[in-house]
């Protein structure tokens, strides 16, 4: 007997029908005589559907009282799993993140677990109950309820599984698996078998949403081999682990990301410490940034560009200016018609020209190049937005076919 933590997303939970299927899926493992704990998100398009409700009341409305209600959506979708397996004739109890001791910290909307209790997880799985876990929510050192961000079942999935101790965490979604590239966008994308923890964190991060990118860096940590596989068809999905297959491909995937913004700062003094003052306070503001890009002006004067998540660039630009005597600069330059296109494999460490190729193939079809990143195991390339689809499928074409 095993314990199986299986986590499912919200298009899979999207009506009675889609209950009742994964209903079956559950009650499978479960006949099987293995322990069953499942994740569940809130229903397709409920979370978007409730943000929408808060803005029709409040433009602004306090990050604690959103996490109050978007915390409903999992909690709805637990009840209602918990209602279709008792009319099956099997034993379930839906649980929120509070009653299953997911304690976080206070950072609302994006809050960072910090431990899971196990009693009463542990209680009812010795009753032999199906347990139901609300995803995505905590609760904080002030009984608060808390929500850990977008995709954050997938990380309240994995984190059940470390305190548990359990034998699987199986990720299901709408897809077969992980794809060299969005299925929906590039008909030609493969399944891939397997994948190690770094390519698919690199995915993850870099726009593939088929995991989010904290759950798999939980899951290296912790060693919990996952397995992302399809909630409507019975077949093997892709394993996430430590180690791949030997003989490795030298590119695992190609991912976009249109969801991000670019920052420039124009005129800061070319002198040691203004880069540390510029994201120091970006830091302190608790938003992440990545490509950087810093130009040499004329009269040591320097411009410096990076890119942040859509949602946080008014925020950021907000944070500049009200430092800007601290860092010293002339304006703040912004765009949002940006993408990331991005090439990731442990393969190319060891593959000389793998850059060249990837920059032959934006070049093949015209595609300009704005801004460039690289890592040992990705290179992300910085385009115009209305280019990203082009070049996702152009690069895909170049390494797979």
């Amino acid at each position: 007997m095993a314990l199986i933590v299986k986590k499912f997303g919200g298009s899979s939970l999207a009506n009675a029908e889609c209950l009742k299927r994964v209903a079956l899926t559950i009650a499978k493992a479960y006949s099987e005589g293995n322990s069953v704990v499942v994740v569940l998100s809130a229903q397709a398009d409920t979370t978007d559907d409730l943000i929408q409700k808060a803005k029709e009341i409040n433009d602004t409305p306090s990050k604690r009282e959103m996490d109050v209600l978007l915390s409903t959506g999992e909690q709805a979708s637990a009840a209602l799993m918990a209602m279709t397996l008792d009319n099956m004739g099997l034993p379930a109890v839906s649980l929120t993140g509070w009653q299953i001791g997911m304690n976080t910290d206070s950072d609302y909307g994006s809050a960072r677990i910090k431990s899971v209790a196990t009693e009463r997880m542990k209680a009812e799985l010795d009753r032999r109950r199906i347990v139901l876990v609300a995803g995505f929510q905590g609760v904080n050192k002030f009984d608060d309820i808390t929500t850990i961000g977008r995709g954050g079942s997938d990380t309240t999935a994995v984190a059940v599984a470390v305190t548990l101790n359990a034998d699987l965490c199986q990720i299901y979604t709408d897809v077969e698996g992980v794809y060299t590239a969005d299925p929906r966008l590039v008909k030609d994308a493969r399944k891939l078998d397997e994948i190690t923890y770094d390519e698919m964190i690199e995915l993850a991060s870099l726009g593939a949403q088929v995991l989010h990118s904290r759950s798999v860096e939980m899951a290296k940590r912790y060693g919990i081999e996952m397995e992302v596989l399809s909630s409507i068809v019975d077949r093997p999905g892709t394993k996430v682990k430590g180690v791949n297959k030997v003989e490795h491909t030298k590119i695992s995937g190609v991912a976009k990301d249109t969801s991000i913004g670019i920052i420039s700062i124009v005129g800061v003094k070319d002198e040691p410490g203004v880069a540390f003052k510029v994201f120091r306070v970006i830091a302190n503001a608790k938003k992440n940034i990545d490509i950087i890009l810093q130009s040499v002006n004329h009269n040591n004067l320097n411009d410096i560009s990076f890119t942040v998540a859509a949602d946080d660039l008014d925020s950021v630009v907000e944070v500049l200016e009200k430092n800007k005597s601290v860092i010293g600069f002339t304006e703040i330059k912004t765009s949002g018609n940006v993408a990331k296109v991005s090439i990731v494999g442990a393969g190319m460490m060891s593959a000389p020209g793998i850059a060249a190729t990837m920059f032959e193939a934006l070049y093949d079809v015209k595609i300009n190049i704005n801004m460039i990143a690289t890592s040992e195991i990705k290179i992300t390339v910085l385009v115009n937005e209305n280019d990203a689809d082009r070049a996702v499928t152009a690069l895909h074409q170049k390494f797979f076919d």
